[in-house]
Formats: C-alpha cells, sequence, structure tokens
C-alpha cells in the first residue's frame, strides 16, 4: 500500500477492482464504510462476480474477468478527453513533459518498437528520454525533428573496435516541453495510446455496457471537476488483478491513472494493494522473491565480477532536467548493499575482500514459483523445501506439481498440518502399483502455528506489529527459526568436517546468536535494523553512535563497513530506544488516523509514501483540512503530522521532485528502458486462454512476451475446442485458503465445494442448485456442486454472449473428511494454467477457459 488501511477513511472516492475487501479483508473494510458514513465517500465496484463488496457500491460494474486494463485504459482516456486532470501536479510531478527518442512506437499492433519475434523479447533502446534540455515554447513542425540527437550513436563512435556498447542509459539531461505540446513527450503519446479506448471500445473487450461505463468514469473523474484539487480518491485492489500474463501492467495502469488525477502521495488516495496473508508484505521486503535481496536490493548475476561493477550496474543515476533537483534516493544503494553485507559475513567481510561480495549466489536465469516446479518436473531440481507452503494446492496445473513431487529425491515440508504437499502421493487416482514407483522420501518437520511463535507481522500498510506467543508449541513441535538454525548448523558442521566446493558463504554467515540451535527472533530483528561496527558520526543531525549501538535511521548506514544492517527498509524499527514495532501509542493528533507511535511503518515510520506529493509548488497542502506535510518557512524545513517522504530541507524553489526513489524524482507515466519487460505504457492483452481474439489488434491478441511453459502437461485451451466459458477463482470469508479445512468450525460453516453458475446458464442446461457439475479445462477436471445465482450475469463481449463461472479455491485431498463421500477432492488448481506475467511472473489463475456438464 502506498497509504495504510485506516488512511481508506480519509478518501472522497474509492475504485474497488481486483479485490473483494468485504469478504477477503473484512476487519480492513470497515475503513472503506467509515469513509462512506463520515465523508459521504462514493464506492465504485468492478468485478466478475456481485460481492458483498459490491452491496456497498454505489455503482457496480460487472467486468470480464481479464478486461481490466481496457477499463482503466477508458478511464484514461475519459480523464484526458474531459479535463478532469491535475494539470500543476502533473506537469510538475510526473514524467508527463519528458521528451522520448525518436523512433519509439506505440502498440498499434499489439507490438512496442524493438519487438525480436526470435526471442520474443524488446530491444528497448527507443524506449528511452531524448537529451537536450527544455524545448518549452520552442515546439513547431521542425523543432520536433531537429531536437533530437542519437546518443546510441555518439557512443558507438567512441567504442573501441570489437567492444560492445554499454547497456542504454537514463540521460542525464532529460528534453523536457512544461507545454505538454511537444508530439513525442510523454503527455501526447498517453493520449495517442489511449484513444483507441473509448467507451465502444470499452464495452466490445470488458462486456461494461457502453453507458455504464461512462456513469463510472464521470464519477470516478469527477473529484477534478473544474479543476477541484481538494478532493482526493483511491484505488483498492488485491490477487484478482496480480494474479494474470499482464498483471503488472494492471496495477501500472491504476497508478499512471492516480498520477494523472493527482492522488498519489496524498491522505485518502494511493494505489493500495490488499495482501492475502498477514505477513505477505514482510516476506516480500525480505526477499521471499528470487530477484531481489532484504530491501529490494537486486540480486547479483554472472557478470558482476566484483562489487564495483555490481553497484554500477544497479545504483541508478540520476536522470532529469537539468533545471530540477533529484533526491534519487536509491543513488545510496552501495550504503545499503555492503551494510547488508556485513549483516551476513560479519568480520568475514572487510573492504580487502570486496565485503565478501563474491558468497552472495549469482543468478543466471529466472527462478520463479512456476519455474521451479518446471524445473523439478523436468528432472533437474531433486530436491524441496517448503515451508508454510502448500506448493501443490497453489498451483498452477496441480497436476504438473504433483507429477513434479514424484521425480525428486526428497521432500522436506514443516507444517502444522499433513497438507496436500507433504502427502501429495495421496492425491486421487493414484494407484497402489503407481505408488510403488514413487521414490521420494518425504520428511515431515512439525512446525509451530502463529498463536506460537513470537516475532512482527508486516500488514499491507507496511506496519511492523510485534506479537508475543500465546502459548508454547504442543508435543514435539518447534520454532521455525529453531529447525532452520539447526538444519544450517548441520550443514556448517559437515561442510567443516568434508569440505566442498564452495564452503567460504557457509562458513563464514555470521551466527553470532546467544543460543546458536534457539535464536531469539528479537536478537534476529535488531540485526535486521542494524547497528554501528565502529564509532560514526551524523553531521547534519550532531547524532554521534558508538560501536555496537542500535542504528536509529538507514540515513545514517555507511558503505564503508562501519555499520551492518539486514534490511536498510527496516533500519529505525529497533533503536537504542527499544522495539519501535511493540509501541502501541493510541495517540492521533491529526485525527487522520496516523497514529505516529502504534507500531512502526517502513520506512522511517512514514505513513503515507511520496507525501511531498501532497503539496503544492510551493509547499502548501492541496487540501488543508487534510494537511500532511508541509513546508515551514520559519524552520527552513518540511514538517507534518506524518514524517516527511522527501529531503527535509530541500526549498520548495528547488523543484525537487516528490518521488525520491525515482532518478527522476517524478512519477512515471511512460516507464523508460528495462523498467517493465512488456511496454513503458500498459496495453490490453487477453488472457492466453480467452473467448474473443483482441478487438485493439487481432492478429496480437496475448501478452508477446508471457511465459508459456512447454512439457506435455502444458496445455492451452481453445473456444474452438468447446472450451466456451470463463472461469475465475477466489476465496471465501469462512476459509484461509487451504489451512482452515483443517478446523472443525470452519469445516462446519462451509462443509464442501461449489461453482457459481449464472442462472440463465443453469437453465439452459438443466442445471439446479445443488447438483454436481463437472467443470473441465483442457488440463483436468473439478467436480462440485452447482450454486446457481444470480450474482453473475450473461455479458455481451465483442458482440459474443459470454458467460462466467466462478470456483472457491480452499478445498482439496487432505483435511477434516466431513460428510466423506460427498467431495470428489479435486484441487480447483488443476484446472489452471501454467502462464506467467513477464514482470512479476505470477500465474494466469484469474481467467482461463473451461466447459461445464452435468455429473
Amino acid at each position: 500500500m502506498t497509504n495504510g488501511w485506516i488512511d481508506i477513511k480519509n478518501t472522497d472516492m474509492m475504485l474497488i477492482m481486483g479485490g473483494n475487501p468485504a469478504e477477503n479483508h473484512p476487519c480492513g473494510f470497515k475503513w472503506a464504510v467509515e469513509a462512506k458514513r463520515n465523508r459521504d465517500a462514493k464506492i465504485i465496484v468492478v468485478d466478475p462476480r456481485f460481492t458483498r463488496t459490491a452491496t456497498q457500491a454505489d455503482l457496480f460494474l460487472q467486468i470480464r474477468a481479464g478486461a481490466d486494463i481496457a477499463f482503466l485504459g477508458g478511464v484514461i482516456n475519459y480523464a484526458l478527453q474531459n479535463d478532469r486532470i491535475a494539470k500543476e501536479y502533473l506537469v510538475n510531478y510526473t514524467n508527463a513533459a519528458f521528451v522520448i527518442k525518436e523512433g519509439f512506437k506505440l502498440p498499434e499492433d499489439g507490438l512496442y518498437s524493438g519487438f525480436d519475434p526470435a526471442t520474443n523479447s524488446y530491444n528497448k533502446s527507443t524506449w528511452n528520454y531524448e537529451e537536450g534540455g527544455s524545448l518549452t515554447g520552442k515546439v513547431t513542425a521542425g523543432a520536433a525533428e531537429t531536437a533530437h540527437v542519437a546518443p546510441a550513436a555518439a557512443v558507438a563512435a567512441h567504442a573501441a573496435p570489437g567492444v560492445p556498447p554499454p547497456p542504454p542509459a537514463l540521460p542525464p539531461n532529460v528534453a523536457y516541453d512544461l507545454d505538454l505540446q511537444h508530439p513525442r513527450c510523454v503527455y501526447q503519446l498517453l493520449k495517442q495510446q489511449y484513444s483507441r479506448y473509448t467507451p465502444e471500445m470499452v464495452e466490445r473487450i470488458t462486456g461494461i455496457p457502453k453507458d455504464d461505463f461512462i456513469k463510472a468514469a464521470d464519477l470516478y473523474t469527477s473529484i477534478r471537476k473544474d479543476g477541484n484539487m481538494k478532493k482526493v480518491g483511491t484505488i483498492i485492489y488485491a490477487v484478482g488483478w496480480t494474479q494474470h500474463s499482464f498483471g503488472t501492467q494492471i496495477i501500472r495502469t491504476a497508478a499512471m491513472l492516480q498520477l494523472l488525477m493527482g492522488n498519489i502521495g496524498r491522505a485518502g488516495g494511493g494505489v493500495n494493494a490488499l495482501r492475502g496473508h498477514s505477513n505477505i508484505q514482510g516476506a516480500t521486503d525480505m526477499a521471499g522473491i528470487f530477484d531481489i535481496l532484504p530491501g529490494y536490493l537486486k540480486m547479483p548475476n554472472p557478470n558482476d565480477k566484483d562489487l564495483k561493477t555490481y553497484l554500477d550496474r544497479v545504483t541508478p543515476k540520476t536522470a532529469k532536467p537539468s533545471e530540477w533537483e533529484s533526491f534519487n534516493y536509491w543513488s545510496n544503494t552501495p550504503k545499503f548493499m555492503v551494510s547488508f553485507l556485513k549483516a551476513m559475513y560479519g568480520d568475514a567481510a572487510s573492504k580487502d575482500n570486496d565485503f565478501a561480495f563474491h558468497y552472495l549466489p549469482k543468478i543466471e536465469r529466472r527462478h520463479s514459483w512456476t519455474e521451479i516446479w518446471d524445473e523439478m518436473y523436468r528432472g533437474s531440481i531433486k530436491g524441496f523445501f517448503a515451508f508454510g507452503m502448500n506448493g501443490v494446492m497453489i498451483g498452477p496445473d496441480t497436476q504438473k506439481n504433483i507429477d513434479a513431487l514424484k521425480k525428486a529425491d526428497f521432500l522436506v515440508v514443516c507444517e502444522i498440518y499433513p497438507d496436500e504437499t507433504s502427502g501429495f502421493w495421496q492425491a486421487p487416482g493414484i494407484t497402489g502399483e503407481e505408488l510403488k514407483n514413487i521414490n521420494t522420501t518425504v520428511y515431515r518437520l512439525p512446525g509451530a502455528g502463529f498463536a506460537e511463535k513470537d516475532g512482527t507481522f508486516v500488514n499491507s500498510a507496511r506496519w511492523l506489529q510485534w506479537k508475543s506467543a500465546a502459548l508454547p508449541p504442543p508435543g514435539d513441535c518447534r520454532l521455525d527459526q529453531d529447525i532452520l538454525a539447526q538444519i544450517f548448523l548441520k550443514i556448517r558442521e559437515l561442510y567443516k568436517k568434508e569440505g566442498g566446493k564452495f564452503p567460504d558463504p557457509i562458513l563464514q554467515a555470521s551466527w553470532s546468536y546467544v543460543l546458536p540451535a534457539h535464536p531469539s527472533l528479537s536478537e534476529i530483528a535488531k540485526e535486521i535494523n542494524g547497528k554501528a561496527l565502529a564509532e560514526i558520526n551524523d553531521e547534519k543531525t550532531g547524532v554521534t553512535l558508538k560501536a555496537g549501538q542500535q542504528l536509529p535511521t538507514f540515513g545514517m548506514l555507511h558503505d564503508d563497513g562501519t555499520t551492518m544492517c539486514g534490511n536498510w527498509l527496516y533500519c529505525g524499527s529497533w533503536t537504542e530506544a527499544g522495539p519501535m514495532m511493540q509501541r502501541r501509542g493510541t495517540d492521533d493528533p491529526s485525527g487522520q488516523g496516523i497514529y505516529p507511535n502504534w507500531a512502526w511503518s517502513w520506512p522511517a515510520n512514514r505513513r503515507v509514501l511520496y507525501n511531498r506529493a501532497s503539496c503544492d509548488l510551493a509547499g502548501k497542502p492541496w487540501d488543508p483540512d487534510r494537511k500532511q506535510v508541509w513546508w515551514n518557512e520559519a524552520a527552513q524545513k518540511w514538517v507534518g503530522n506524518d514524517v516527511p517522504d522527501f529531503k527535509a530541507d530541500s526549498k520548495p524553489d528547488e523543484h525537487m521532485g516528490p518521488f525520491i526513489m525515482l532518478p527522476e524524482g517524478v512519477g512515471r507515466l511512460f516507464v523508460p528502458l528495462s523498467g517493465l519487460a512488456d511496454g513503458p505504457f500498459p496495453e490490453h492483452y487477453e488472457p492466453i486462454e480467452s473467448p474473443i481474439a483482441n478487438p485493439l489488434h487481432p492478429n496480437q491478441s496475448n501478452n508477446p512476451i508471457a511465459k508459456k511453459f512447454k512439457t506435455p502437461l502444458d496445455k492451452y485451451g481453445t473456444t474452438q475446442e468447446g472450451y466456451n466459458l470463463v472461469c475465475t477463482t477466489y476465496r471465501l470469508t469462512e476459509h484461509y485458503h487451504y489451512w482452515t479445512k483443517n478446523n472443525p468450525m470452519n469445516v462446519e460453516l462451509v462443509p464442501e465445494p461449489f461453482v457459481e453458475i449464472p442462472a440463465e446458464l443453469a437453465d439452459q442446461m438443466g442445471i439446479r442448485g445443488g447438483e454436481k457439475v463437472k467443470v473441465t479445462s483442457i488440463r483436468s477436471n473439478y467436480i462440485a456442486k452447482a450454486m446457481v445465482t444470480k450474482r453473475i450475469k450473461p455479458m455481451m463481449v465483442d458482440g459474443k454472449k459470454t458467460y462466467q463461472i466462478g470456483i472457491p479455491i480452499h478445498w482439496g485431498f487432505l483435511g477434516i473428511a466431513e460428510g466423506e463421500g460427498k467431495t470428489a477432492k479435486t484441487p480447483v488448481n488443476l484446472l489452471t494454467p501454467t502462464v506467467t506475467d513477464p514482470n512479476a511472473y505470477t500465474p494466469e489463475f484469474k481467467g482461463f477457459l473451461v466447459k461445464l456438464e452435468k455429473v
């Protein structure tokens, strides 16, 4: 979340898509209800189903699953056509005025400039800014052409013979036109890109009638009617957006809309992701993803021969109009990285050995979730550790995951219940004869439940909140960190005894806990926060720390080895004053729900990111009634109810951009170079399995660089093969993913699976509620009872009557056998395709093709 749960109460307008917070985040949804009750805020819900969230909406629109970019692109077009934009914010706080290089092509045919069909990838050299400074007031028919100087040609001319030119970089002095008239400025390209997303086109793609779409676009953009900047709108989403082959770009479209309307950085605004579990945010922050290190530092690759090469590659150089300033906070990457290496390897990391940079793994290819299972299926991964992760149920293509585990040498599962992953060999359909040929050794480790351990949860709002253990683990169960520590120490012991190809990273890893086999999470939390390793001074604040003292802020990190920090974003969470995440202060002086003394929010206890954008150029809040931060002329610094997300002493007339983590200092409507794999602007692509060809460009229906897997089990269905229904998956309030089917109370509430079927479709097929139906994709089938409902209606999609069905995800083949024999014990992800988004590598669970029949 750019903002936070409580901040939703400050909004005037909510667009809820790709999520169903009333059912899946019921405690958090109370803030949306409060905004509606106390501020007369309006709620627009766009969803394939009429949900409990939709019951609270001022306007509900049913959308075809996977058509979100078309809808949002249409709202962008409506805002541009009707001047419902924040002009001053747009010109000064985004890259709308920046001029793009000559040769860049928009995807009228479905492809941006630079596409290589041989590799299914893009050469992104034209996805870059022009060099050249201000073109404001200079744009004529000829100026647009003569302003271009080709940096690539200049670089090539000076390159040594036989040496490939360096990868394209952002120009330090960006060409820009504050009048927004240059034909290649981002604003003009944006208008051109979304001019195709007319209400008529939105209707064809989404199935939303044109008049209903216009009502929604008019309502959401009404907060900017007549140039009003006081009101603010928020966009709220969940995995209904992320789980598509273009999921990252859906979220990008939402961010672009919010930038156009000046809603980022403001109380009641932002783009707010609803995390589906209590600690998913924390898992991401701490590098639960293959391509990052803690704090979103980039992973090294094999070309990073030393630390300098790595830092030169990943540390962004400022790229902006020369008259503007950019904080470019990622320029501090060397401080973050060296401090991380000191946390990892302690005294073994020194300046003399490059701070042990060569101990880190260098990733040579993608190792995403779906690719790990694919490699196991192909036989190249022989062992698997699953801690709190039910991979068989998660999918996609559950059968492929089961078959992959059959080929593994060993499987280690740490859980509190037997699950489908640890019991994959119990899956329906595996015969006794087949069982004899499964040689996978399964180790079940009894872990501890959430109530049996302390530590922090990091919620959607980025709050680190400490919790205490309610009771000890029962019997032989052990704390997760104890299990991991003891495995690590045994492995280290073997390396000491037997040696190995490269034992140094294991032998030299810092492990200075009081009880090495039982490290306390408080010790680890302090290590993640970081400490001084020598006496250090902060000249600006006058703070001096002695060696061993906890760091108060990441602003005191150094790149010379005198500080250590496991995650720079969490620096400040456990200081010399104690554990900030354990605070429980309920004072809220501003009345905005900031609660600055409750827990601790990264970064630096800021509750709203980019909050400098809540003020105009002079540093005065757009809305004085919802003041967050402001420029204090007497004190010559930024102050406020929230912690300013900005350089504290940067005067407004310096024109420093509020988006401090970007080298430009401004929000990106256009993402240059390698920021995204599939395009600098979002473009509507159809799901890999779709009932229609893409009306925008039928010859390029799908995302051209979405990853489709190619084993015999990786099949993709078409309407020509009879797969004529759109299927989506979702969660229920009464169940928590795949866990609560082990809890009698939850099982009693909803004891068996069902399929939601539109009443009109059920009538056509002679299906009545409670009868068993079989849902079949090209990969497998799923049997459950029919829930005939009016919550999903037929839609006209590109002139074709289209039906959608929905299936909850919670049931599998293990758990409480409530009403034994009533369920087919088939996981719903048997149906889903192995295809992933090219940016976040998330599978496409939320829109695929099936057919339906009575059992």
